[in-house]
């Protein structure tokens, strides 16, 4: 193939949109022009709060866009899901700098996905010119390193095969299993679990408050304030900082449509408590949680069942509720491995990452086995997603 050049660029609106929807898969609700856009537009991945936009951006001789690798220089670790706090104290200690480091990664999204965006018959080619150049960003700026944050399966082979070392996790996410409806859904439950979640389900019912599933552009602008202090409040309980503004959740909800999903629970029409979510033609990503107050059983309610009834209505075969919560598991969510992939500049911090994360790989897949054991199905037709590593 002819040769490639590449460029960092200071902003996703730098990306022609006809390129972005080229090379991203068709009505994905996070790896378009607009959710990266927006997000910087509104700081919540801005400089305001440590995201610098670098995107890698693969061109041929005749300038058309043949690959991008959406990518931030980081000065912080907040909202990227590398999860290398302990990286960045063992730095400190040494007398070393981690920050700041590149990260290739969808902003505040835990959700598994192409990182390399590429098509054609070259596209293994265009991929490595996109790792070389971010490797070579690494070295010119004196970065500490470069991670690659959830990519897809495929990819992690690549990734390895250029030196990177890979790190795992445990998500807890659902599965349609040809339950045809909820209640097909719980049928498949043994009988304890499945009396546990009617239950669960009934002390909402019976509590008063009225559930709305609406889409983002069924969202007036003035009706989000609202829902975002609910938001913010659960970002408040725990000392975090919540990056996404009204104004922002109002811009990707007229923006995005029906990508993203709202269940808002309401007392008589005050909201009380609601679960944002995106989806896209197959997959419900559950992200953000937040209540004004105590409700038994609202938080199962509002954050799984809905999405299950949801996708189970609209045909969507997998619900990524986000990151952690074993309590999933008792409610159908299968524990799934996920990787991530990292280039450590420095050799000896390299093979000292390295080992921490051969020792770590052995407890993570024994404990996703473990927790497979604690799912409700009446025949465990349903695993611990195991995967080559």
């Amino acid at each position: 193939m002819s040769a490639i050049s590449v460029a960092a660029l200071s902003a996703a609106r730098d990306i022609e949109r006809a390129d972005w929807e080229r090379l991203t898969p068709s009505r994905h609700p996070f790896l378009n022009a607009d959710f990266f856009a927006i997000l910087e537009d509104h700081e919540s991945a801005g400089p305001a709060c440590g995201w610098l936009a670098n995107h890698i951006r693969a061109s041929g001789e005749d300038g058309s866009v043949l690959g991008i690798a959406p990518t931030y220089v980081k000065l912080n670790s907040h909202g990227d899901f590398v999860r290398d706090w302990s990286w960045a104290a063992a730095y400190q200690q040494l007398g070393k700098n981690y920050y700041p480091k590149l990260l290739t990664a969808v902003p505040h999204t835990p959700a598994k996905g192409p990182r390399l965006l590429a098509a054609g018959d070259s596209t293994t080619a265009i991929q490595q010119s996109l790792i070389e150049a971010g490797k070579e960003m690494v070295a010119t700026n004196h970065l500490s390193s470069w991670h690659i944050a959830l990519p897809a399966d495929t990819e992690v082979e690549l990734f390895r095969a250029n030196g990177f070392l890979v790190s795992h996790d445990v998500q807890f996410q659902w599965r349609d299993r040809g339950f045809g409806d909820f209640d097909g859904f719980l049928a498949s439950f043994a009988a304890e679990r499945r009396r546990k979640v009617r239950a669960e389900r009934r002390k909402v019912s019976e509590s008063g408050l009225r559930i709305e599933v609406r889409h983002g552009n069924e969202i007036a602008p003035d009706e989000w304030p609202a829902l975002h202090q609910l938001y913010a409040a659960t970002f408040d309980k725990f000392g975090n900082y919540a990056a996404f503004s009204p104004a922002c959740f109002a811009e990707l909800g007229a923006t995005l449509g029906r990508r993203m999903v709202v269940f808002i629970a309401r007392d008589h029409e005050k909201p009380v408590a609601v679960s944002i979510c995106f989806r896209s033609e197959d997959t419900l990503y559950g992200r953000y949680w937040g209540t004004s107050g105590q409700y038994h059983s609202l938080h199962f309610e509002l954050c799984f069942y809905q999405g299950i009834a949801y996708c189970l209505e609209q045909g969507l075969t997998t619900f990524e509720p986000g990151a952690g919560g074993e309590h999933k598991v008792a409610r159908g969510f299968e524990p799934t491995i996920v990787r991530s992939c990292h280039w450590i500049a420095d050799a000896r911090m390299r093979q000292l990452i390295g080992q921490h994360l051969t020792r770590q790989q052995g407890g993570i897949l024994a404990y996703a086995d473990e927790a497979a054991t604690h799912l409700p199905y009446r025949k465990n037709e349903a695993g611990s997603n195991r995967l080559e590593v």
